[in-house]
């Protein structure tokens, strides 16, 4: 059994591996046999192994994740439909438009200059939300995480914070000025629930050792947005979708390709959950608004 559980956290550890380099490496030809020499699993079992922990065959994924991110940089960002083409690796903006119209029913154009057509859910913007705005410059951070797959309100976050808390117990990694953060990678508005993911990720002091479930990357520094939240997590939807459906517009600001991530400021086992903070952090390629100091 030992020898068992070491071998499924050793794929999940080469699997991570794979999805860090696709994501990261986008704009770019991604050689699947390359894929497969830095899996460092066997050629010939590779894809199959892929397709057993994406539940879809990798060229399947790598395409989804493709169209995704043109979808998220249409509505989100003002690069024309050429850069987007280019910059998520398709060689040109009609390549792009055949796949997007083929996922989405809509042409990429259409989907931009249409604010009011939602791929797959409605937007929930409420102004009147207790959140606070400011720009912040963000140090890098070095971070272990868990990655998790499904709708982000039904996961088992608690049993990924156990894996995190054994991981630093057993590596003695000092845990004073810790994080608690989590990566998602999908928009639920483009992204079925079933395929969304997200990485429950703790800060650590210097770079660690990847182990199993448990991978280990450094979360990009720079300008973000910092959106500080009060209230209850169920909110969480509407909050991202009056960010970037009313607050980012509004401001002017231009989204980076880079995740954003969420960071939590006191723990839901001993606050209420009218009091819980969460700060929504959004990175940003460049601020030309005047920012309010509270909205």
């Amino acid at each position: 059994m030992e020898q068992r559980t070491s071998t499924t956290e050793e794929y999940h550890r080469c699997v991570n591996i794979v999805i860090e380099y696709i994501n990261n490496h986008l704009g770019e030809e991604i050689d699947l046999e390359k894929l497969a020499e830095i899996s460092h699993f066997s050629p010939y079992h590779f894809h199959r192994i892929m397709k057993a922990f994406l539940h879809e065959p990798l060229g399947a994924f790598i395409v989804r994740t493709r169209i995704e991110t043109a979808a998220r940089l249409l509505r989100y960002s003002s690069m024309s439909v050429s850069d987007i083409a280019y910059q998520i690796g398709y060689g040109s903006p009609s390549s792009l438009s055949k796949i997007f119209k083929q996922f989405y029913g809509i042409s990429p154009n259409e989907y931009r200059n249409n604010k009011d057509h939602v791929i797959m859910k409605p937007l929930e913007i409420n102004p009147a939300l207790d959140v606070t705005m400011e720009v912040r410059e963000q140090q890098p951070k070095q971070v272990i995480y868990v990655r998790l797959t499904g709708a982000y309100m039904a996961l088992a976050y608690c049993e990924a914070w156990k894996k995190l808390y054994a991981y630093v117990s057993e590596e003695k990694i000092d845990t004073r000025y810790m994080e608690y953060i989590c990566i998602y990678h999908d928009d639920p508005k483009v992204t079925e629930p079933k395929n969304l993911r997200t990485d429950v990720c703790f800060t650590v002091p210097s770079p660690a050792q990847p182990r199993g479930e448990i991978g280990v990357k450094e979360i990009p520094g720079g300008k973000y947005l910092i959106f500080r939240y009060k209230g209850p997590y169920a909110n969480l939807g509407a909050v991202y979708d009056t960010i970037y459906g009313h607050w980012i517009p509004q401001g002017g600001y231009t989204v980076s390709n880079s995740r954003g991530y969420e960071s939590y400021l006191n723990s839901p086992e001993s606050t209420p959950p009218e009091e819980l903070l969460t700060e929504i952090c959004i990175p940003v390629e460049e601020v030309t608004a005047c920012l309010k100091a509270d909205r």
